[in-house]
């Protein structure tokens, strides 16, 4: 059995992610990226969690009050075969109960949705210790630009061939936090925690200013 190589302590920020297993689609409809955003919230909590239970109560699962949070989310980005989440643990050992509980719950809806078995990530998540303030915020653009993929594969290597389109598309992508920044608050919203993270972005134009900066450079 392998064993990670870092360990996951409160107060620190982490960027985890995972694909799926040979890079296959995890999200093949929007009502998944629904549930698996659902999740986001709903599996954020040391007590259980039952999603059906909890739409039985609530017409917004949002609205549902959880027990103590295990970590605190800054930023994420679901594309179609992978996931991205910025977060730092709330309690001991908080990350790796939450992405068990994320994971093994959506796991169970795909698999039954599409009446198939085995996994569906690829192995344990990854996930890479975020060590200085600059990597920090680094990683908001980073996560929140994954979207520009979908209409340019190759502009991190190549360059940006029109940042402005670039940014418009990852702007209105639905199933990113960016539009929590950018936008009146979404019901999606609930399931950030900013105040855990530096405020680098004060207002929604100067994060905008900061993502068109990243773009700017490789269209250069």
């Amino acid at each position: 059995m392998t064993t990670r190589s870092i360990s996951f302590a409160v107060d620190e920020f982490y960027h985890v992610y995972n694909r799926g297993v040979e890079k296959r689609i995890i999200y093949q409809d929007p009502q998944d990226y629904k549930r698996f955003t659902e999740l986001l919230y709903v599996a954020n909590t040391s007590g259980p969690t039952d999603l059906r239970q909890i739409r039985n109560k609530h017409d917004n699962v949002y609205d549902w009050e959880r027990d103590e949070p295990l970590v605190a989310i800054g930023a994420y980005c679901l594309m179609p075969n992978h996931f991205h989440i910025l977060l730092t643990p709330l309690q001991e050992a908080g990350v790796s109960i939450f992405m068990n509980k994320l994971c093994t719950s959506y796991s169970m809806y795909f698999n039954k949705k599409y009446q198939r078995s085995g996994t569906l990530f690829e192995g344990k998540f990854k996930a890479k210790h975020v060590g200085s303030d600059e990597y920090l915020k680094y990683l908001f653009s980073y996560i929140h630009l994954n979207p520009v993929k979908l209409i340019q594969s190759d502009w991190k290597e190549q360059g940006i061939t029109d940042a402005a389109k670039a940014y418009a598309y990852a702007s209105a992508f639905k199933h990113s936090s960016l539009l929590d920044y950018q936008q009146p608050p979404r019901i999606e919203s609930a399931l950030l925690k900013k105040d855990s993270f530096p405020d680098y972005f004060p207002s929604a134009a100067k994060q905008k200013e900061e993502l068109i900066q990243w773009l700017r450079y490789t269209e250069e």
